[in-house]
């Protein structure tokens, strides 16, 4: 098996220490570099032997974001493969590391021996996905049953209209009401579905739980 070139982003000590001290110890495995943010790892490359092969990235982390990242680093490493390691499990999150580059995703949450292994089917030419993250995937794209939704068409449109981005007052103009009455569908709306905020009531929506 052909030596694996690995770098990691990750800016938790504790994390960092374990991968370093896990990596170390496999036969097959070099650790090439590991930066703490995305600026420090494009600021090594030039001084490293050569572009890892297989990379490791957190994605909160201080200064430019894992996800704004991806494409700075797959610019500098075109052909380095880039495994997700994270804590964030959101859908949205999630297509949007896809979309930037990333082949694979892993949470933080499984063992060192489960992210060991997502580095060698990536190095094999596959693609990894922790089980809890390949099953919102599947959800996504799973057809919708034919039970109705908890909500009625008017109240979806004001949903979408949220998920759109726009303002209460925006969305009672689209829709030829009062503004009065959009925020009382709005109160019912989550009362219905058992939520308090905005950001739960997008979440539902692109886990395609409405």
């Amino acid at each position: 098996m052909k030596t694996i070139q690995l770098a990691f982003i990750e800016d938790d000590p504790l994390v960092q220490d374990s991968l370093n001290a896990y990596f170390t110890d496999q036969l097959h495995t070099h650790i090439l570099l590991s930066a703490t943010s995305v600026e420090a790892f494009l600021d090594a490359l030039p001084n490293a032997d050569t572009l890892p092969s297989i990379l490791l990235l957190d994605i909160n982390l201080p200064g430019i974001s894992g996800i704004d990242g991806l494409p700075l680093i797959k610019k500098a490493c075109p052909d380095t493969d880039i495994i997700m390691l994270t804590t964030f499990e959101e859908t949205d999150v999630i297509f949007k590391a896809l979309s930037n580059g990333a082949c694979s995703y892993v949470s933080k949450r499984v063992s060192l021996e489960k992210i060991s292994e997502a580095v060698t089917v990536v190095h094999e030419g596959g693609s990894y996905m922790s089980p809890s993250i390949a099953r919102k995937i599947a959800n996504f794209y799973m057809p919708k049953t034919e039970n109705k939704s908890v909500l009625t068409d008017r109240q979806m449109e004001i949903v979408n209209g949220i998920v759109s981005g726009k303002s209460y007052k925006v969305i009672a103009e689209d829709l030829f009401v009062s503004l009065n009455t959009v925020r009382s569908h709005i109160k019912n709306i989550y009362k219905i579905l058992e939520i308090n905020s905005k950001t739960e009531l997008i979440k539902k929506s692109f886990d395609r739980e409405l």
